[in-house]
């Protein structure tokens, strides 16, 4: 998602009527790369960028494929492939391992631009499921939106492949995954991205401490909601929070009158004051967020459960599952900005379900991976014939 805003943030900085840009996406990655598909970064026609599609390898390349997409208006994608032996033409050697399709679309002043799309999509509180044609179609990047209740926001010119596609696009609510897939339809092979769109995580924070103060920046840097609530409010001053989205002054009985508590909300309980912790908990195990974190010692958390117990107020484990005291990471944190590392990356692995260990332990791919395999030659337009490339290169 922050991918989207940096996005959509970037096209509003820019003077389209002096300015020509376009719109790079990652849609297909097989094997390794530095970006998983769903990685977006506007290019403006005076060299400039903002966003990635890798780590700074095929930044150079892309810009002037979107130059020739800017002047002709015409959509296209591209293939790299970034074996050490393979990657020539490019002039370095990026050595990932890798074959990265890269649609690039031109991005107009018009209100039908995909950047308009993509402003709706920031916004959700829930998910949305966004299918793009990148290849096989005289429509590349053409687009169909969906929402878990099956209504279609956005769709494809030709139903024929709305029709083909929406069963599939439909299952990423359930598999969480973003894939390429392939459709024969009208004796082509046409290729759509589909793309799981997560609402942007937010947390609120419980307690405006000295402490607080780097875990409300280090979760805004990530693009994430901020709220950073407290009973005091010389606690919850701007110059304290500068980078929060909001700040709000709620005695605890309030909590879920004041806020919204979604899915996506992260809960962070760091107010120092053991009965104000432990009043919040109690309303937050009646909502719907999947992470509450406690700071402070394991012994803390007891006297709360033995609190509870003597109210008659028995947690289900399916509550004390989303309860993480000790909150944070077991990274030796000591500081408060260690202290915000440690909380921040637990809420990043709890949302993207990962343990949070050593990577060199891992025995599998770091990023979800492609399942396709087909062999797929560097810098090919995928929307041209072969013959108007090169009679010696063959498709993917």
């Amino acid at each position: 998602m922050k991918d989207l805003k940096t996005v959509v943030s970037e096209y509003h900085r820019v003077d389209l009527s002096k300015l020509k840009a376009a719109l790079a996406t990652v849609v297909q990655v097989r094997g390794s790369s530095y970006r998983s598909p769903g990685a977006r970064m506007v290019i403006t026609e005076d060299g400039k960028w903002v966003g990635s599609i890798s780590g700074g390898c095929l930044e150079g390349d892309a810009l002037r494929k979107a130059r020739q997409v800017m002047n002709s208006n015409i959509p296209m994608t591209v293939t790299y492939d970034t074996h050490e032996e393979s990657n020539q033409n490019l002039g370095i050697g990026l050595g990932c391992n890798g074959v990265i399709d890269v649609l690039i679309e031109p991005i107009s002043a018009h209100s039908d631009n995909v950047i308009h799309c993509f402003e709706s999509l920031i916004e959700t509180e829930r998910p949305l499921a966004l299918a793009t044609i990148f290849d096989g179609s005289s429509s590349i990047g053409d687009k169909l939106l969906i929402n878990e209740e099956k209504e279609i926001i956005y769709s494809f010119k030709d139903g024929a492949l709305t029709n083909l596609v929406i069963n599939d696009l439909l299952s990423v609510f359930t598999t969480q995954n973003s894939e390429a897939r392939k459709y024969a339809l009208h004796h082509s092979s046409i290729s759509v991205f589909l793309e799981l769109i997560q609402p942007t995580l937010s947390i609120i924070i419980f307690g405006g401490g000295f402490d607080a103060r780097p875990v409300s920046h280090l979760a805004k840097s990530l693009g994430w909601n901020v709220t950073v609530t407290d009973e005091c409010v010389a606690h919850i001053a701007p110059l304290f929070f500068p980078t929060a989205d909001k700040l709000s002054l709620c005695h605890r009985q309030w909590i879920d009158r004041d806020f919204k508590i979604t899915p996506y909300t992260a809960c962070i309980l760091m107010s120092h004051n053991y009965e104000y912790d432990r009043d919040v908990l109690k309303k937050l195990i009646y909502t719907e967020t999947p992470y509450i974190g406690i700071l402070g010692p394991r012994k803390r958390f007891e006297k709360m459960m033995t609190d509870f117990k003597a109210d008659t107020l028995e947690l289900p484990s399916s509550a004390l599952q989303r309860i993480h005291s000790p909150i944070g990471l077991d990274i030796g944190a000591e500081a408060p900005d260690e202290i915000a590392v440690a909380i921040i990356a637990e809420i990043q692995s709890k949302f993207s379900n990962r343990s949070g260990g050593f990577l060199r332990y891992r025995t599998g791919p770091i990023h979800k991976r492609d399942s396709v395999s087909d062999q797929v030659f560097k810098q090919v337009y995928l929307n041209k014939t072969r013959s108007e490339i090169n009679p010696d290169t063959s498709y993917g």
